[in-house]
């Protein structure tokens, strides 16, 4: 077709070294590997990932992917594929049938579905250590000084702890080795002293952290904190140690859910006595693309400062169909633990050593077509073009094939400068279960101010990676109306997306700023009624959506929440017993408005 024509003078755009990614990340993420999770279709999932620095490389562990991923800059993820399961490992760590077929024993050859399930990392006197979840003794540790060539031994032979979603903290200063586990809506967070010679615990269990949602509006179970038939589920310890004080962080309310946070409790004492932190949740992100952002892990960078990684929601197909995402993170002059995610899903800047973690390292590229005109080669039933401009996730447009040529064209509205695209395929007609290697995705991005002339600005023809959310940052910006991807080949099922999204800047107006912003809350004496509020503002013609900023404190606006489309938000994550500050602004393809003043919300 002579849309499809590629001038000879046409060029890739490609950036030589990345300075920003784009969340979800882009690893090749595996299938399911539970078949009674994939009835509604095969899909990729993973979810409770860990990232340690390890010798100035980033090694990423998260749940079911046979094997790990490390890097070098936090932007190219290299996968090592490796299991951590002897041959004679069989099924007492799982309550019976919980990952089984009915009367069906799985692949002998896997031996356990649940292989590596909310992994558990850690580094001791130069030597990585990882352990996957178990609900008995069985389970071995493994350690490696060598993880980039899979060079691994077994540090115990079988881990006596029954710990889910387990966590270890080796504290340098003590030469102590504790573990912190827990994941229920009954029970408790525990933590144990590890002896660093056994690697078993001496016995001594200590309680250490509950869910109160009676008073933390946030840690009710829900996609909106207010379905009272399941109590909420804590779960995803990870313990950091900051200034001789310990930062006890926990996952709530459940992983289904956009809501899905992190919160912590300080002490200065590895087991005891731990506070619940003012300023909670600290990592939270329940809207905008990539949604949710909980049971993570923090670490530091090359440059000493931290960061945060967490499960991203999608719970499509399956309440388990979750992705990765990494934020900026730290910890204020006051000590106060934070993540900052407002526009934690558009293109941010990667570890450097002169940045500003409070402020954010978003890059201020904006995205050039939230909801604008779509043209498409064809269209399987229900899944319609602009589901893949939509700005969620957790919707897709498909082709009717997984056919050369099939194809999305996006249009900006008018001409603008292109700096990053990312596109996120979606799981349609998949054939996988469990992690598949030597598969690789390959198209083509066309650039256009006419729709009639055509050039390349990314050739991905012989790409021979899997890239499920494939971020590419524009090398030489460029100026275009129009962008169409076309398939050259999938992995497997359909052509589909669930978001083509394209960041840079238009040549309109911002919005203007905000007003008539009221945020209305219960009184005092209905305590239940106080963890939720409802904002209220005019809407702004020229606002694409808006973001939210609140705390508890009028200089730690530490929360943030994304809008699309509407002038409300009813905001249930609040705790019950205090006050609260308030901030919004507005934003468009071309930036983003002043900020309103800061209000106060007794």
């Amino acid at each position: 077709m002579r849309t499809f024509l590629i001038a000879l003078f046409s060029v890739a755009f490609f950036s030589a070294q990345q300075k920003t990614y784009c969340n979800p990340i882009n690893v090749d993420y595996g299938y399911t590997p539970i078949p009674n999770f994939a009835t509604q279709g095969k899909h990729r999932a993973t979810a409770d990932p860990v990232i340690v620095n390890f010798k100035g490389k980033y090694y990423l562990f998260s749940t079911n992917q046979w094997g790990y991923w490390w890097s070098d800059d936090m932007s190219n993820w290299n996968f090592i594929s490796r299991k951590f399961l002897k041959p004679t490992d069989e099924f007492p760590q799982f309550p019976p049938g919980a990952f089984r077929m009915p009367n069906q024993m799985p692949d002998p050859s896997i031996k356990i579905y649940d292989e590596l399930c909310a992994p558990a990392v850690f580094e001791m006197e130069g030597e990585l250590y990882v352990i996957g979840s178990t609900h008995g003794p069985g389970f071995s540790i493994w350690k490696s000084k060598n993880p980039e060539k899979d060079d691994w031994q077994i540090a115990v032979e079988h881990f006596k702890v029954g710990a889910w979603d387990p966590a270890f903290l080796y504290d340098k200063d003590l030469k102590k080795l504790f573990l912190y586990w827990g994941s229920s809506n009954e029970f408790p967070l525990l933590g144990t002293e590890i002896n660093t010679k056994t690697l078993q615990s001496e016995g001594y269990v200590k309680p250490l952290l509950g869910l109160h949602p009676e008073v933390h509006g946030w840690e009710r179970f829900g996609e909106y904190n207010d379905n009272t038939f399941l109590p909420p589920f804590i779960e995803g310890a990870w313990m950091t140690k900051h200034n001789n004080k310990y930062y006890l962080q926990y996952g709530a309310p459940g992983t289904e859910f956009s809501g899905y946070a992190d919160g912590v409790y300080v002490s200065e004492n590895p087991l005891d006595a731990f506070s619940y932190q003012r300023h909670n949740p600290f990592s939270y992100k329940p809207g905008g693309f990539a949604r949710g952002a909980g049971h993570g892990a923090t670490f530091e960078d090359n440059f000493g400062q931290y960061w945060h990684v967490s499960t991203v929601v999608l719970s499509q197909k399956n309440n388990f169909e979750r992705r990765i995402g990494i934020w900026p993170a730290g910890f204020d002059q006051d000590d106060v633990m934070y993540c900052n995610t407002a526009y934690g899903d558009y293109p941010t800047y990667l570890p450097n050593k002169n940045a500003d973690h409070i402020k954010g390292l978003f890059t201020g590229w904006m995205l050039l077509n939230y909801n604008k005109p779509v043209k498409v080669s064809s269209t399987l039933g229900s899944f319609q073009p602009n589901f893949a401009v939509d700005e969620d996730i957790k919707t897709y447009w498909s082709a009717k094939t997984g056919d050369k040529n099939e194809y999305l064209q996006t249009d900006l509205g008018e001409k603008s400068l292109v700096k990053a695209i990312q596109i996120n395929f979606a799981d349609q007609d998949a054939e996988f279960l469990g992690k598949t290697l030597g598969k690789s995705h390959q198209y083509m991005i066309y650039a256009s101010d006419d729709e009639k002339n055509w050039k390349v600005v990314v050739d991905k023809s012989k790409n021979t990676k899997d890239v499920p959310h494939d971020y590419i940052e524009v090398e030489k910006p460029f100026t275009a109306r129009y962008l169409k991807i076309q398939n050259l080949k999938m992995p497997t099922g359909k052509f589909a997306i669930s978001g083509f999204r394209v960041f840079g800047n238009g040549n309109g107006e911002n919005p203007k700023k905000v007003e008539n912003f009221v945020v209305l809350r219960s009184s005092k004496d209905k305590v239940g009624e106080r963890r939720s509020s409802w904002m209220k503002w005019k809407q702004n013609d020229l606002a694409d959506g808006y973001v939210i900023y609140f705390g508890k404190s009028p200089d730690k606006l530490y929360g943030s929440i994304m809008v699309y489309g509407k002038n409300d938000y009813y905001f249930t994550g609040m705790d019950a017993t205090d006050a609260y500050y308030f901030q919004i602004e507005a934003f468009n393809n071309n930036g983003v408005s002043e900020k309103t003043d800061i209000m106060k919300i007794d």
